[in-house]
């Protein structure tokens, strides 16, 4: 039977997810698109996906391919999707790709942002989505710390426990802290990630800043590869997985 390779973008709320991949136990982002899946085709239908986002995670731009033997147009799984989904994931974007087409091995760049306030208590309606902090360390030293991450290194100081992978280098293009509105943001592109990287370094960048480090001091520690010179690490809730590109005149 002819089938098509379907490319749908995802956006989802984390915080009552134990990570995108399928487990044993608890509610995942995975079994519930698979599920909207199975009951559009009466079939269980297997997804390929960019990245394995964590337990808490956000994403608004995640990227899972599939393969399909239906009649529904490839621009309308959006809306067949959505009619099945639960109310905190969301496709917003579908087509069909060509053939060999894989959301996880094609893909030339993961960006991830992790958003920051400042001010204790947290805002309600922002405690879900953004890490807030009793007072922003100074950008200025941030964004200094943050260059210091461009380039090829081995990551395995900032690697969680749990992280298998054969290679701890990644190549990190671009990483920066800017504000947005109103909101501090670091912003990183890279071709890969470990398990848990992006919110290590976050909170040791931010602890380090609240000591007023210099930035020669996470490089230290970039270099030491040992997982007992990081910081602390940042909660889940601030991370999103912003945008996967596959294509390098693409803008992240």
């Amino acid at each position: 039977m002819e089938t098509r390779n379907i490319r749908v973008v995802l956006a989802y709320d984390g915080t009552d997810f134990c990570g995108w991949q399928s487990q044993s136990s608890g509610r995942t982002v995975q079994d519930v698109f698979e599920s909207a899946l199975q009951e559009m085709h009466g079939r269980p239908v297997s997804v390929r996906v960019a990245g394995r986002t964590d337990s808490g995670v956000h994403a608004d731009g995640q990227v899972v391919n599939f393969r399909t033997d239906g009649s529904v147009p490839a621009e309308r799984f959006v809306n067949a999707l959505n009619q099945i989904l639960p109310s905190d994931v969301r496709a917003i974007e579908s087509d069909q790709v060509a053939e060999g087409f894989d959301a996880r091995f094609d893909a030339r760049l993961r960006v991830y942002k992790y958003r920051l306030a400042e001010g204790l208590p947290a805002i309600p309606t922002e405690r879900r989505y953004v890490w807030t902090l009793k007072r922003l360390p100074e950008p200025v030293l941030l964004a200094r710390y943050a260059a210091k991450l461009v380039g090829a290194h081995d990551f395995t100081t900032f690697a969680a426990a749990g992280d298998t992978s054969v290679s701890r280098v990644r190549e990190v293009h671009s990483s920066s802290f800017y504000f947005e509105r109103g909101r501090m943001v670091f912003k990183i592109a890279a071709n890969a990630f470990l398990y848990r990287m992006v919110r290590s370094l976050v909170g040791t960048m931010i602890e380090l800043a609240v000591k007023g480090a210099a930035p020669e001091e996470l490089a230290a520690r970039l270099a030491a590869c040992d997982r007992e010179a990081a910081g602390q690490t940042a909660p889940p809730w601030g991370l999103f997985l912003h945008k996967v590109l596959y294509d390098e005149r693409d803008q992240y």
